[in-house]
């Protein structure tokens, strides 16, 4: 299938003389009025002409601008494979050798499950407790697949030092509220994972009524274990992820699981502090370890073996794996071209040595210094915002200025490329391959353990479609990938681009002050900077924002849950008012601007923003993402932020009443 291009042909011509306005008048629906639903005024036309492909749980906006860096991708893998020339061990001989390991489909079919007949086969040897301790300490050498996890971060207390962060978990679905929901449609989900993992123990070898037990027995593990997770709205709390602790007494809540062989396995020191993020899941799990039979904890390793690894093997474990986790959960039809899963495959474990053949490509130095200049544009804004924040109290004020000017910003690409020298690629096997890039940036990562935080490292890889804020590191991020038009639009007009890209940004910043991000100090740690009524009073419009979301009408008796998408609600808000007077700021001491293709500069502003929310979902996405994201669905980050903003009311002339209007008394305002 063709990518559609309507939004971004305009991008491809060449700059003239006059303006260009950024704004395709063609994805508008204007029978709709824009003060009655402003995302499908804005982009009514495009979305009925661009269903969702068959191969994707949604599209809009952004799917088509990662689907155009995927095409480059593809060409740039492609160049790669073709270049003879390319220096043995060199970056691009190791993505070309990866790629190509995994464009071999015939040789994958052959090997069938072989790849994972030796962790089968410790699994299987598993005669005592000590035993299941040394193959769950063994797999994680292999990433998630046991129940525990032991990563590398900024000490939340102490940014400026890396700590090892210690988890435990036992859930393959996405969420544990999908193991206790009594809906009907939650009910078939577990329905469909039962028989899901009883035809991948089948290919295993198991016959059907021993894997339909074994499948019903995983179940009702994981359950027990989901009794004990904290909800995805629980765990926005920093404070509940933080338990340091020494050695010892990590080990006290687990005397049936050695700690010790999994710290030696990674050549981690045992006397440097640990963060244990949930303790009660550390319980959980020695409880497990002493009360569930050998044979269900061999049921369950052997089930999330040939979960983890199936996407890498044979086609038969390939499709069971999408049947369920595309199929069941998202509803998408059909799967993906070969090329955009080995590429996917190539930027997750190689991705500064693609995104440097990306952005050398596709992200021009005049891209960065304007994108630069936008984001301090912002940041100043954002300074005499809290100036004027008459709110707030003089120490907090003086905290939050800190705080803002202590923003770092990366744009489009690390300072310093990752060194890929100490990994191995062997070209034909992907399987190997695979896991030996996964093992080497898991090293990467645990190394960091004990030593200063090193804040060169992104959390995304350069192609990306999308943006974050860290707050431990205080930074605001932009890979290259999602400065692409019309995100990011060097030949438009300013308007747009404030509408688009500068709301992305003051989103970015927002989280610096929203219901997490303002929990942490400029200097990245967990510190209450706040006064106690300037907290109560910041609460109290976080809750203007939890109100909007919970009560915001869906379809189908569906509703956001407000605390779970009020950071991201927040960000929205904030950064959308926060570009905007940045924009009126490029404006002073200038001429009033120009109407361009019929819209005044504020219509385009606004258009540019809802066009960023063009996006649709299948039936199964949308209940997954009300379930488990703390972003809201699209035309509600369009609608319902517009909604609170009187700039937008005045832009359209919405009156009083309009459905785009909020009424007066539950207008939500954070700055």
């Amino acid at each position: 299938m063709r990518v559609p291009l309507s939004f971004l042909i305009a991008a491809m011509l060449m700059a003239s003389d006059a303006p260009r306005s950024g704004i395709d008048r063609s994805g508008m629906d204007t029978a709709c009025k824009p003060c009655d639903d402003f995302w499908r005024y804005a982009n009514g036309t495009w979305v009925d002409k661009n269903p969702i492909p068959a191969r994707y749980p949604t599209w809009g906006t952004m799917s088509v601008i990662a689907e155009a860096n995927r095409e480059r991708l593809h060409a740039i893998l492609d160049a790669a494979s073709a270049n003879k020339a390319a220096a043995a061990g060199s970056n691009e001989r190791k993505i070309a050798s990866f790629y190509s390991s995994c464009m071999a489909t015939a040789d994958i079919d052959l090997r069938g499950a072989e790849p994972i007949y030796p962790d089968l086969a410790r699994i299987s040897a598993i005669s005592s407790a000590k035993d299941l301790n040394a193959v769950i300490v063994e797999l994680q050498q292999h990433g998630r697949i046991g129940p525990v996890a032991i990563t590398g971060s900024p000490d939340l207390k102490n940014s400026k030092q890396t700590i090892a962060n210690v988890s435990a978990g036992a859930l393959s679905l996405p969420d544990r509220d999908y193991y206790f929901k009594d809906d009907p449609k939650s009910k078939q989900i577990r329905e469909e994972f039962v028989g899901h993992v009883s035809r991948m123990m089948q290919l295993l070898g198991d016959k059907p009524d021993a894997a339909d037990a074994e499948a019903k027995m995983i179940l009702t593990f994981e359950t027990s274990f989901a009794e004990a997770t904290p909800t995805n709205v629980q765990r926005r709390d920093p404070y509940s992820r933080y338990h340091k602790m020494d050695f010892a007494g990590m080990s006290a809540l687990t005397p049936n699981f050695v700690w010790k062989p999994l710290f030696v396995q990674f050549h981690l020191d045992t006397a440097a502090p640990i963060n244990v993020t949930e303790p009660r899941l550390l319980e959980k799990l020695n409880a497990q370890i002493a009360a569930s039979p050998l044979d269900d904890w061999k049921n369950w390793l052997r089930w999330r073996v040939v979960n983890a690894s199936a996407s890498l093997m044979a086609e038969p474990f390939f499709d069971e794996e999408f049947t369920f986790e595309s199929k069941v959960l998202n509803g998408v039809k059909e799967k993906l071209p070969r090329w955009q899963t080995c590429a996917n495959a190539v930027d997750r474990s190689m991705g500064d040595a693609l995104g440097q053949l990306f952005v050398q490509k596709y992200f021009p130095p005049e891209a960065k210094r304007r994108m630069s200049k936008l984001v301090e544009n912002l940041r100043t804004t954002l300074r005499e915002q809290l100036d004027a924040a008459d709110w707030l109290a003089p120490e907090t004020r003086k905290n939050a200025l800190l705080k803002l000017n202590a923003f770092a910003s990366k744009i489009g690409y690390p300072d310093r490329w990752r060194d890929y020298s100490g990994l191995k690629i062997e070209p034909g096997n992907y399987f190997d391959d695979a896991r030996a890039a996964g093992r080497f940036n898991q090293i990467y990562q645990l190394a960091k353990i004990g030593k200063p935080v090193d804040r060169n490292d992104w959390g995304m890889t350069p192609p990306t479609v999308n943006a974050y804020y860290n707050p431990t590191f205080n930074e605001i991020a932009f890979p290259a990938g999602i400065l692409q038009p019309p995100m990011f639009d060097m030949t438009a007009d300013d308007a747009a681009n404030y509408g688009a890209i500068g709301a992305v940004i003051g989103h970015e910043m927002g989280h610096g002050f929203d219901d997490q991000g303002s929990k942490f100090d400029a200097e990245g740690n967990l510190k209450n900077w706040w006064t106690d009524e300037d907290r109560k009073k910041f609460e109290q419009r976080a809750g203007c924002v939890v109100d909007e979301f919970n009560t915001l009408e869906i379809g189908d008796g569906q509703h956001h849950n407000g605390k779970l998408v009020v950071g991201e609600a927040m960000g929205d808000l904030g950064g959308l008012t926060l570009a905007y007077k940045a924009y009126q700021r490029t404006l002073r001491g200038k001429p009033a601007a120009a109407e361009l293709d019929g819209f005044t500069a504020d219509q385009r502003f606004f258009l540019a923003f809802a066009r960023v929310w063009a996006s649709q979902y299948r039936p199964e996405a949308t209940r997954l993402r009300l379930n488990t994201d703390p972003h809201p669905l699209p035309k509600f980050r369009a609608n319902g932020t517009l909604q609170n903003m009187p700039e937008f009311r005045k832009a359209f002339q919405c009156q009083a009443g309009d459905p785009m209007v909020r009424a007066a008394d539950k207008q939500c305002q954070l700055w």
